[in-house]
């Protein structure tokens, strides 16, 4: 049997390495968040015939907790984590769907959707959440004295965290920006347990509280510097091979606010590539809001590439319909120009109007889509527009989360009832007697007489 392993190390390149039941989220040496590095040697032991054959065999069934999308994948993700000590919702293993008429809107040929939220806790945070959860989970078996989970979130990240503690029996603290969530997001976590902290601030306020709270190590954090979260994150990459055929996409577009997301993605296709499984890299998109985009503005806008040279100057964070990427200091961001430049890409940012009318578009053609997703789907037809993409080019838009967690943005949509929005596809009830011939005339206004 051949023996996997993975460890911490600094992503910075200092000679740092730590085991991954340690608490430790950045390099002591130079403070630079820290990746999850695997033997690339051992994975390399297997073929790539032999991973495709053991992740399909695996897939959405097998021996628990192998049937879910990232514990399927566990040699590249948690090796050594006792199965035992896993935390599984059975997250992953979600639809890519190919959404013609949408692409045909576009211009398009070929458009797939990652529905990352049709998971447990209705977000992509899932993916992220497990393994962390069943790291401290095998922590805590060692002997580890950590008290609590904590995070500063948007909302998904709470939901996810909140579940899987409560599933592993382990508290959670989550402290969130008051007033700037979804009532959905704020009531998932409240209904899983946690202690619920409502700041008067914004997100960048609680993540600052948040890391001066986990200096002690009975505090665990549990936010995507953490790179226990990309590994299971990145699993979204191998997922979307493996339902093209394990064949990478010319594009992957995902929206951005902490970017951890972006990073994930990049490692994901990075490790497929070198283990063979893909022959080549698809184009990375980070698709910002223009209320909240430090990395649009630090790239795009000042007119240089994406790479790891830049540095992401922080801003305040407007407000964004899309508010769980109303993000103003991202934690990940030189994670995520790395990915960027290794995988040759860009950004782009979306205006309110223009995020609120692609997601309506969308809708349209049979999704329901979140408001972040409405931003990476506002970006790819900016793209389209311009021709960077072009016709015939594969291109996936990773969704992060189930559009039902944000009814009030798409109720104030079709109510025209969103400020500042111009709602041009809304489509509101229409109020009727009850009446045959009121019900007739109004399919006959809608679609012509028969």
């Amino acid at each position: 049997m051949i023996p996997f392993s993975s460890w911490f190390r600094c992503a910075e390149g200092c000679e740092f390495r730590a085991s991954l039941a340690e608490v430790v989220y950045r390099c002591p040496r130079c403070g630079g968040l820290l990746e999850v590095e695997h033997d690339r040697a051992a994975l390399r032991q297997r073929s790539a015939a032999e991973w495709k054959a053991l992740f399909e065999g695996r897939y959405r069934g097998g021996p628990w907790p192998y049937g879910s999308g990232v514990w399927g994948k566990k040699e590249w993700v948690y090796p050594e984590l006792a199965d035992g000590n896993v935390v599984s919702m059975g997250e992953g293993a979600s639809p890519l769907l190919r959404v013609d008429r949408y692409a045909a809107e576009l211009g398009l040929e070929e458009v797939w959707v990652k529905e990352c939220g049709v998971t447990h806790t209705g977000s992509f945070k899932d993916l992220g959440m497990t393994v962390l959860v069943s790291a401290v989970k095998e922590m805590r078996a060692r002997g580890a004295a950590i008290r609590a989970v904590a995070c500063a979130s948007t909302g998904d990240t709470s939901a996810a965290l909140a579940a899987y503690c409560a599933a592993a029996g382990i508290p959670s603290v989550v402290l969130l920006p008051r007033g700037k969530i979804s009532t959905a997001q704020l009531v998932q976590p409240i209904a899983n347990g946690a202690l619920v902290l409502e700041l008067d601030t914004d997100f960048d306020g609680c993540m600052r509280v948040v890391r001066e709270l986990s200096e002690t190590k009975d505090i665990y954090l549990a936010n995507s510097m953490n790179s226990l979260r990309i590994e299971g994150q990145k699993t979204a990459s191998i997922e979307i091979a493996q339902q093209l055929g394990w064949a990478s996409p010319d594009w992957i577009v995902i929206p951005g606010g902490n970017l951890g997301n972006a990073s994930a993605v990049g490692k994901g296709f990075l490790l497929l590539r070198e283990l063979g499984l893909v022959d080549r890299l698809p184009r990375l998109v980070v698709a910002q809001a223009e209320a909240a985009n430090p990395l649009w503005r630090s790239t795009t806008g000042a007119g240089r590439r994406p790479s790891a040279a830049v540095e992401v100057a922080p801003i305040p964070a407007g407000r964004t319909l899309a508010s769980a990427i109303q993000i103003g200091a991202p934690v990940s961001a030189r994670r995520a120009l790395r990915a960027l430049e290794a995988l040759d890409g860009l950004v782009e940012q979306a205006s309110e109007q223009e995020l609120s009318d692609a997601a309506a578009r969308a809708d349209r053609a049979g999704l329901f889509t979140c408001p972040h997703t409405g931003v990476a789907l506002a970006a790819l037809e900016k793209l389209a527009a311009r021709g960077v993409v072009g016709r015939r080019d594969r291109v996936v838009v990773v969704s992060t989360a189930h559009g039902l967690k944000f009814s009030d943005f798409k109720t104030g949509y079709h109510d025209g009832a969103l400020p500042g929005i111009d709602s041009r596809l809304r489509n509101p009830g229409v109020r009727l007697p009850a009446t045959l011939g009121s019900v007739q005339d109004a399919i006959a206004a809608r679609f012509g007489k028969g």
